[in-house]
């Protein structure tokens, strides 16, 4: 069985924290969220990182990134491309948004071979969700029913005090395996916990609600059941909402899971999570990242 390999999401706009923050300083020596990611995977294993990234960042993105961590991983370059379509479809005019986290993960089909795990690159996630991930991937090959995973995180270590977050709420069976994952695009930090309003009127989450933060660990058959399914995605988002239709991870997961074809494995983490969805999150992050290297969780190089 192939080592399983890190895949770095990395084509997002930024829309709401304004730039290219996947690049923006936030260590105590001018480390990137990315740095904690890469140096939290290599120490549970990881050797290779795919990144994905938009091919006119590409240059930006080598000099500020990959050329760096080429030093010490194997890496490659995915780009998620509007254009990467199937035969018979065309950008719809005036689309400049990405066809989503299915769509980009898609797009790095021809670099990989094995098992890989997917993260956000403006996620800092903590040390043991990547070695829960690795060791998962590493012993679980598909058999009759795909095996993948998910880790898992408390929601009241997820929600930033500046706004609202995109969450996935999970619901369990009694083995850990997840039965159900539902987006919620706009979850406020509401004491110990969250809040989301649902016709009109606010539903609470306790903190220590199980969320998906976009980190799975999948294998070969997650990319061939994204790229036969991606026609059918496209027909349904150029009827209802040709500009902003987006094929997300976490629904292709749903369906796979209805159908029986998959299970996914909830690995839960305590770690708390970090990331810049606004500007107005940089200096908390980087006071906990300063926190967590004075205590030694990271070195202050990389």
């Amino acid at each position: 069985m192939k080592r399983p390999v890190l895949v770095v999401m990395a084509a997002g706009m930024g829309s709401r924290y304004g730039g290219l923050k996947q690049i923006d300083p936030v260590g105590p020596r001018g480390q990137i969220i990315m740095d904690y990611s890469i140096y939290d995977a290599r120490r549970a294993g990881f050797e290779t990182v795919v990144f994905i990234i938009k091919r006119e960042n590409e240059a930006l993105f080598r000099s500020a990134v990959g050329d760096r961590v080429s030093q010490k991983m194997e890496v490659r370059y995915a780009f998620q491309d509007l254009g990467d379509l199937p035969a018979g479809y065309t950008v719809p005019e005036g689309r400049v948004k990405p066809w989503g986290t299915c769509h980009a993960v898609l797009s790095a089909r021809q670099v990989l071979d094995g098992p890989f795990a997917v993260i956000n690159a403006d996620d800092c996630y903590g040390p043991t969700a990547f070695r829960l991930l690795f060791d998962y991937l590493s012993g679980h090959p598909d058999g009759a029913v795909y095996e993948y995973a998910m880790a898992g995180y408390r929601l009241g270590n997820t929600v930033t005090e500046h706004g609202s977050v995109a969450r996935g709420v999970c619901r369990m069976d009694g083995g850990g395996y997840l039965q159900e994952v539902v987006e919620r695009t706009a979850i406020e930090k509401d004491g110990e916990g969250g809040r989301y309003l649902e016709n009109g009127a606010w539903v609470h989450l306790p903190g220590d609600t199980v969320v998906s933060m976009n980190m799975w660990g999948f294998h070969q058959s997650f990319l061939q059941e994204a790229e036969v399914r991606l026609p059918a995605f496209l027909d349904a988002a150029l009827a209802k909402d040709p500009l902003k239709g987006e094929f997300y991870l976490p629904s292709l997961v749903s369906t796979l899971l209805q159908e029986g074809k998959a299970r996914v494995k909830v690995l839960p983490s305590p770690d708390k999570w970090y990331g810049v969805t606004y500007r107005e999150d940089k200096p908390a992050v980087q006071a906990a990242l300063a926190a967590q290297t004075a205590a030694g969780v990271y070195p202050e190089e990389m």
